[in-house]
């Protein structure tokens, strides 16, 4: 199974000091736009999401169809084909993708320690 990229998606109060202690640890900023409440830090091909209000805990983020670039992936695994194998296997979701569309989807499984998953097709 190919999860596609990898994030942690963070769950921050002040996200104006979260950037500025993550770009003491080397990140830079990436994507998105911290007057609306979110962005992306990278070191290398490590991504934190800093996010206010958007998430209600700190979730690990996997990108079906992004390469650790956030580029477009000529051939990827489609998140609801995902969710089925998941299913199959006996795993609970907290929120599913609808499997009769096609493109942009998500779903939310817990790890056995109540740390939320994501897995969010962009494409």
């Amino acid at each position: 199974m190919k999860l596609g990229s990898f994030s942690v998606s963070l769950n921050v109060k002040n996200i104006d000091a979260s950037q500025a202690f993550y770009e003491k640890l080397g990140f830079t900023p990436f994507a998105g736009d911290p007057a609306q409440g979110w962005l992306i830090l990278r070191n290398d091909d490590t991504f934190i999401g800093l996010f206010v209000g958007m998430i209600a805990a700190n979730t690990l983020t996997f990108n079906p169809g992004w390469d650790q670039n956030a580029q477009n992936l000529d051939e990827f695994e489609d998140v609801r084909d995902i969710q089925k194998r998941l299913k199959a296997d006996g795993i609970a979701f907290v929120t599913e993708a609808d499997e009769t569309t096609s493109g942009p989807a998500s779903f939310v499984v817990m790890d056995p320690d109540g740390n939320p998953i994501l897995v969010d097709q962009h494409r």
